[in-house]
């Protein structure tokens, strides 16, 4: 499918890896050119060689920033200050008990997962609703709306990102600008990769009896009863982004399996 997006740009953050980078390159497949980002230079340096082969024939240029900081961000719009599309993905997860939840871990998974996307959307929405279209995409997850008890901090900060895309998607009536947050399920990324291969060499078991245990003991309500691939998030997201979608707004959409029963 055409998706109609050859020649915008799009700042993908977190890009380097995991869904970020696979969300960048449907997006470069599709012609966009591409703004990787990540913390460090050469996670930046090593995603842009890979998407440039992946992607001949666009651009694809990186900014490593530090976006759980005001500061961060700033030099992130200052070094990509024009973009047609952009996905909010960077963010991160650990386990803890909640009483052991400190007011740092706090701050830091919120600054990163949620405050990271309210400062972009906020510099970018302004010249977005001048030219008379843009997108922006909150890459939340099913943690949102089914807040795990193994990581309440991470859940309560996905449930403020699906709030914000609809608080920001109200202010954009008329404008063709789109705002969206997509809720993600278990995803076979890197962090879970080095999971399961730590679970296979712990317990002596099958990479595929560590996914049945997962989806029996974690994540129950599952329907596909495995982890979702990056890809398939990417491509829900690239849709959100063309012009085939644009009726699409104010929504929180879910590629979780099946692990939430409903949204209230």
């Amino acid at each position: 499918m055409n998706l109609e997006l050859a020649g915008k740009t799009a700042l993908v953050t977190g890009s380097s890896q995991g869904i970020g980078f696979a969300i960048a390159e449907a997006l470069a497949r599709e012609g966009v050119n591409i703004v990787i980002n990540s913390k460090t230079p050469p996670q930046v340096d090593r995603a842009v060689d890979k998407l440039s082969k992946a992607a001949p024939g666009v651009r694809i240029t990186g900014v490593a920033s530090d976006l759980s900081t005001a500061g961060g961000a700033e030099e992130l719009v200052l070094k990509a200050p024009a973009i047609d599309i952009l996905v909010n993905n960077v963010g991160f997860y650990t386990a803890k008990d909640f009483e052991d939840i400190s007011d740092t871990d706090w701050e830091q998974i919120w600054n990163l997962n949620f405050m990271s996307g309210v400062r972009l959307s906020r510099a970018y929405l302004p010249s977005m609703e001048r030219a008379g279209w843009g997108r922006i995409i909150f890459i939340s997850s099913e943690a949102g709306v089914k807040i795990p008890r193994e990581m309440i901090h991470y859940g309560v900060s996905k449930t403020a990102q699906i709030a914000v895309a609809r608080g920001i998607a109200e202010t954009t009536t008329g404008t063709n600008v789109t705002v969206n947050s997509v809720l993600v399920g278990p995803t076979r990324s890197e962090g879970v990769e080095a999971f399961i291969k730590q679970m296979v060499a712990s317990k002596g078991i099958t990479e595929d009896q560590v996914v049945s245990e997962f989806f029996k003991t974690v994540r129950p309500t599952s329907i596909i009863k495995r982890f979702i691939r990056s890809q398939e998030v990417a491509a829900l997201v690239a849709y959100l982004c063309s012009p085939k979608a644009a009726a699409i707004t104010g929504a929180a959409i879910r590629i979780d399996g099946g692990v939430v029963p409903a949204i209230p």
